[in-house]
Order: structure tokens, then sequence, then C-alpha cells
């Protein structure tokens, strides 16, 4: 009821707000070579971010010399501020939170531009427009709020975008970015990869060994292959290929989740969740042959850093959120939820449909670099 609240003033100061706004904000007096700062918008979950990477290269080509800002998720921004294409980064802390010393430090960007690739509402517009920044790009614009963008008509519907790459491609190509050959991008340096094989050595693994990935947690159990069928996974790729390691992978939240799944490996097994800072990820993930996961994050990483992937699909699509390029190196397996079941449900019997032994062959296939999709 409070949000709710919050959420309609909100709209009724912006609604005046706007009424005495005298600039033309609109598609048709949009001029892209009068634009020198550009705020690029993405705070929403990992994977979210990592597909955002390749609009934001694609504006960076298509202006060189502005100003890029980006406006990510605090706990994301390690990462993320990396990126060579940026200029600078602001935290976001989701919801209400810091909600005007964030739009405080919007404001002194003075950007001219701003793209909400993927951004939550009620917050991304209407930040983007207390910010001062006259033209807004934002697809979908079906928000209440889209009387604030520049492209408030046709309205567009997640259904209408199709992939969530192409979906930000889309935003980009409306300031005048071409998306021809876009491809994410997320910063590995040298020191990355040295950093990994120094903590791999400490657990006496060397640079030649197969590593075979397990990304075991996402973001609520209906995305989750269940813990038996990864553990049977892992002992059975272990005894077809003696001396590979089976890393898993997540956050620290996941490791005790990971440390029981490892139990049932063995000495194969190795539990990484947590162990790697988030700027690292990319190049562990970067070292593995291949990942096994659900629709998460660390799968668009993987995509990003040109690692192979198997991907287990069931409350969600992977044509949305799947491999977004490259699909003949990656293996996605999908076993389609009956109608009704939410995409953040903990059901996990559609992800159970999957079989270990087509898992398996999806592996070896890759293995062999006899991917093709399933």
């Amino acid at each position: 009821m409070r949000l709710r609240l919050r959420e309609s003033l909100l709209y009724l100061l912006l609604r005046l707000l706007k009424r005495f706004d005298r600039r033309d904000t609109s598609l048709a007096a949009f001029d892209p070579a009068a634009v020198r700062r550009i705020l690029l918008v993405s705070t929403t979950a990992l994977g979210d971010t990592v597909m955002s990477t390749a609009a934001i290269c694609a504006v960076r080509r298509r202006y060189p010399d502005a100003r890029l800002v980006g406006h990510f998720l605090a706990a994301y921004l390690p990462l993320f501020s990396r990126m060579p294409q940026l200029d600078a980064a602001i935290p976001y802390h989701g919801g209400y939170r810091h909600f005007f010393a964030a739009i405080a430090g919007l404001r002194r960007e003075r950007c001219d531009l701003a793209l909400i690739l993927h951004g939550n509402e009620p917050q991304a517009t209407p930040m983007a427009y207390l910010a001062g920044i006259p033209f807004i790009f934002k697809l979908p614009n079906t928000s209440r709020f889209r009387f604030l963008l520049a492209n408030p008509a046709p309205v567009l519907t997640w259904a209408d975008l199709g992939h969530g790459y192409t979906q930000r491609l889309r935003v980009a190509e409306l300031a005048g970015a071409d998306p021809r050959g876009a491809r994410m991008e997320l910063p590995v340096t040298d020191d990355d990869r040295r950093r990994v094989a120094a903590l791999l050595a400490a657990q006496g693994i060397a640079d030649e060994t197969l590593l075979i990935g397990l990304q075991t947690g996402a973001s609520s159990r209906g995305r989750m292959w269940p813990a038996p069928r990864f553990a049977e996974l892992a002992r059975t790729l272990a005894q077809r290929h003696p001396g590979c390691r089976i890393v898993l992978t997540g956050a620290a939240g996941e490791a005790a989740y990971c440390r029981a799944i490892a139990e049932s490996i063995g000495e194969a097994a190795i539990v990484l969740a947590g162990e790697v800072p988030l700027p690292r990820l990319p190049a562990l993930v970067q070292r593995l042959s291949v990942l096994v996961t659900g629709d998460t994050g660390t799968l668009h990483v993987a995509v990003a850093v040109g690692t192979p992937i198997v991907g287990l699909f069931a409350i969600s699509d992977p044509r949305i959120s799947g491999p977004a390029y490259d699909l003949e190196r990656h293996v996605t397996i999908h076993r389609p939820c009956d109608q009704g079941v939410r995409s953040k449900s903990d059901d996990q019997s559609c992800i159970a449909r999957i079989g270990v032994d087509e898992v398996l062959e999806g592996v070896e296939r890759i293995l062999t670099k006899e991917a093709v999709p399933l």
C-alpha cells in the first residue's frame, strides 16, 4: 500500500512538472549531432545487465566522442564500471533507496540523452526525467510513465521485442546506433586471468586441466535443475574424463548448497561459489570448457566471454533469455511448463523433466565440437 501511494504521488508530481515543461522532447526534435552526454540505464539483474553491454558497445560506436555514463545496480558496479566504453558509472540501490541521492548524481552529469536499456519501474523513467535529461528512450514503453519518453508511441510490449538482447539493441537504435553485429562484451584482463589461474593452482588444478562448470543456483527454484541430477551428471563426467575437475560456480549465498552437491560428486568437485570476486567471474567462466546452467546471469556471462553452455530451461523461454547468438556453439534444452506456472515459480516439476542423459549428451557434443541446439 505504501509503495503504491508513493508511486501515485510520484506520478501526479511528474504529470504536473511535464505540463509546465516547455522543452520539445519528442522523437522528431531529437538531434544526434547535439548529443554530448548519454546515460545508459541497466539496473536489474546480472544477466539483464550483461545483455545490455551489446547496446552499450553499439552506442559507443555511434557516439565515439560522447561521455557515456552507466547506471547499474550497486552490487554489479564493480564489474560493469570497468567497461572501457564507459566514462563513469552511478550506482542504483534498488527501489526508492537513495532515490534522491542517485538523482542528484545523475543531474551532475548533465546528460542530453537517456537510454533505459532495462530498468525497474516506477523508478527508472522518473529518475531520468528528474535528472533533467530531455530525451529519454525506452522499450517496452508500456509503463504509465511513458508520457515522459521521447518514444511514447507506438506502444510496444515485451512480446513485440523478442530476445532481451534484441530489445536492448532496439532502444539503442532509437538513438541512431547501428545494431548490426553488436555483441555482449565484458572486461577480462590479463591480471584477471592470472588471479584465476592462481586460485585454481591453489586447488591443485593445472592450466591444461579440463574444467566443466556447473551453475546450480538461480533466481528461483523453478529455474534450478534438481541437485541430485547435477551430482549424477558430474559423477558420470568425472568417470568419462579422468582428471577433469567439476567447478561449481555461484554467489556466496549459494556456497552451502554447492558444497552439499560437491559432497555427492566426490573429489573431482571444487566449489568456487563465493570465492571469486564479481570482476573476475568472466575470467573464471572463460577458463571453463563448458558450463551447465539454468536461466541465470552466469549463462549470459558465458556467452559474452565465448564459453559454450548447456542451458536448461522450463519456466522461462530460451528464445527470450537463452544464448543471444552463436547458437551453433551452445546447447539449449527446453521443457516448457504448463500454462499458469509463473516465471519466478519455485516449482521444480517442469525443469525436473530434463533427464541426466540428455544433458550429458549436450556436454559431450560441446566437448567434441559437435554442439547444435536440441
